[in-house]
């Protein structure tokens, strides 16, 4: 493998925790509040607004189970590609990226207080859900042993707790690994922050147009993946 190709491959799941960071964050200023890659965020916000006597959001309980079902059509669409002898990443990789342009171009379309627009970003909203169920089901598939990159509070828990094996860890061994894991997952935690700050700053700018970032994002992660299965064919 070249290095070019290696150093490719170790980033990317840096640039796919920048991605999520990023649709999260626009999502939930121009959607009204609907976590895109959070979808536990969703479920707390729609209690709250619940206990609070406050208006019902249907995309706040729709995204549960668009989540779900894309997930799994994902993982059914795997097995297919894996029964073919082919790679996941690469076939898979751009339904993400298709759904995160369906995003960019819905909310687009309509400005975040036209009432007669509620629909259009109930609708965009389902993209970016099923963007991020993409990405989340690609991780697991096509990148064994890769920290999630859109769940930070798994992420961040593993870190600290392997954080703390190394500083209290009697056992060389084992204080290793805890060091190997958290080098593991300190890149996309940080990612993840790049990717909500870098969200923030682009929405203040330039509004709903500041989704063509995660949107490049995607393409350029597209073009990691293809490096990872052209390294694998040679």
């Amino acid at each position: 493998m070249s290095p070019g190709a290696d150093l490719a491959i170790r980033a990317l799941p840096f640039v796919l925790s920048v991605i999520a960071g990023a649709t999260d964050l626009i999502g939930f200023l121009g959607l009204n509040g609907l976590f895109t890659a959070h979808i536990t965020g969703n479920l707390v916000v729609l209690a709250a607004h619940f206990v609070a006597g406050e208006p019902t959001i249907f995309s706040y309980i729709l995204s549960v189970p668009v989540f779900m079902l894309v997930l799994l059509l994902t993982r059914l669409l795997a097995g297919g590609i894996e029964r073919a002898g082919r790679e996941t990443l690469g076939p898979i990789a751009p339904a993400a990226i298709a759904d995160a342009r369906r995003l960019s171009r819905a909310l687009r379309r309509c400005r975040p207080l036209d009432r007669a627009k509620r629909r259009d970003r109930g609708i965009a909203g389902m993209f970016g859900v099923a963007a991020m169920a993409v990405q989340n089901a690609l991780v697991q598939i096509s990148l064994r042993n890769t920290p999630t990159t859109a769940v930070m509070t798994t992420n961040v828990t593993h870190f600290m707790l392997d954080l703390g094996g190394m500083l209290v860890g009697r056992d060389q061994t084992e204080a290793a690994k805890a060091r190997s894991r958290a080098m593991h997952t300190l890149p996309v935690i940080i990612g993840f922050a790049i990717g909500c700050g870098l969200g923030a700053a682009c929405e203040a700018a330039e509004g709903l147009w500041s989704l063509a970032l995660p949107t490049g994002l995607a393409l350029l992660a597209y073009a990691m993946g293809l490096t990872r299965i052209d390294s694998r064919l040679r």
